[in-house]
């Protein structure tokens, strides 16, 4: 099959309202799919602080400046949002209304547009207008309080939990699934996009597993939480740590061949022993490296492996056969993903700098009230 294009959305037009977080990352990977997005910035600098070269969420896209307080703001936005298919925006409830770019106005011009809005808590309800971050929105889900130890507190899972799995995944899957809609019927709708209900929505199996009496409700105490001795992460002699997942009784058994337990671990049927075998493994985990360890497992199917930092992980062999990192300006990054038989996506550009990019859109969007009085370099 002859791969073609820019990736599967290539011909989508894409408005992003400026914001940090999940909305960011939502746009790009509409962007990296192949979507034409524009960013809209604001003339106070960029949302996330640090030097717009190096935010990747900014990549594949494209950037004007537009001052939504001046007298001409709101009409510009709305003058790009009569040329799109998607418009995403990450306010504060009402706060679009009130700049005159709310759902309404933009489904006037356009009403095949799709209008996916990203925010924590969501539209509507005792929290719309209470501000928030990552952690709130997954600690009111109960995703937050299946992580740490039993004996300690949660752990803070950066913000991958809740702003990109719970909130971009969930924002970019309702927005194509809206713009499906709107090829179909030529009629747009507004998506709502809450952290929280994305959240909860992925511990959809677990509360299955609730109700069925396989899960129990506490941390540290369940077959997929670090209660298990054989799911779970062990410490190595240099203070690196293996990850082991080896939950099928074939792949729990060579796991612990390799390891050197197949003698002596008590029986993993046995709850009450648990204990002594997640000593028993640590114990033998402590006494080589982590390099030594991953050796030992390699080409193994005993689900076993190394622990890497972030500035490790690119030169896993694995990862770079797959070329799951990729390096563009000069800048290691993740590539794409999901990957595409004939219309893979690619990183094409460097993270937008502010502004940098009006004229190009002016251009092509045909939008002439664009101000590129703001525009640098940016290649």
């Amino acid at each position: 099959m002859t791969a073609t294009g820019n990736g599967p959305l290539t011909g989508v037009r894409v408005v992003e309202l400026a914001g940090i977080g999940p909305g960011p990352f939502a746009a790009m990977l509409l962007a990296d799919l192949g979507a034409d997005v524009v960013r809209v910035d604001r003339p106070d600098g960029p949302g996330l602080h640090i030097d717009p070269r190096h935010d990747l969420t900014n990549r594949n896209k494209r950037s004007v400046i537009v001052d939504l307080k001046a007298a001409d703001g709101p009409a510009t936005v709305l003058d790009l949002a009569d040329r799109a298919d998607i418009l995403l925006e990450g306010y504060r409830p009402g706060v679009a209304e009130r700049l005159g770019i709310g759902p309404g106005a933009c489904l006037a011009r356009n009403p095949r547009l799709v209008y996916g809005r990203m925010t924590g808590w969501g539209q509507d309800g005792p929290l719309a207008q209470a501000a928030g971050h990552d952690l709130p929105y997954i600690a009111i889900t109960g995703a937050l309080g299946l992580t740490g130890p039993a004996d300690g507190p949660p752990y803070a899972p950066a913000n991958l939990l809740g702003d990109f799995a719970g909130g971009s995944l969930y924002l970019v899957i309702g927005v194509l699934a809206a713009l499906q809609h709107a090829r179909a019927t030529g009629t747009g709708q507004v998506v709502d996009a809450a952290i929280v209900d994305g959240t909860a929505h992925l511990t959809a199996m677990l509360h299955g597993m609730l109700a069925a009496g396989a899960w129990q409700d506490r941390r540290a105490a369940n077959l997929l939480d670090g209660g298990s001795p054989f799911y779970g992460t062990y410490e190595t002699a240099d203070g690196g740590h293996m990850a082991v997942g080896a939950l099928e009784k074939r792949f729990y058994a060579e796991f612990l061949d390799r390891l050197g337990l197949a003698d002596q671990a008590p029986p993993r049927e046995d709850l009450t022993r648990w204990e002594e075998l997640r000593t028993a493994i640590a114990a033998r985990f402590k006494e080589r490296t982590r390099a030594e360890w991953t050796a030992v497992f390699e080409g193994s199917d005993a689900c076993v492996a190394p622990v890497l930092s972030l500035r490790e992980a690119p030169a896993h062999p694995h990862l770079a056969a797959r070329a799951t990192f990729v390096e563009h300006g000069g800048l290691t990054q993740p590539a794409p993903a999901p990957r595409f038989s004939a219309t893979p996506g690619a990183v094409r550009r460097p993270p937008a700098r502010p502004g940098a990019d009006a004229a190009e859109v002016a251009r092509d969007w045909d939008v002439p009230g664009l101000d590129t009085s703001q525009e640098g370099p940016h290649r």
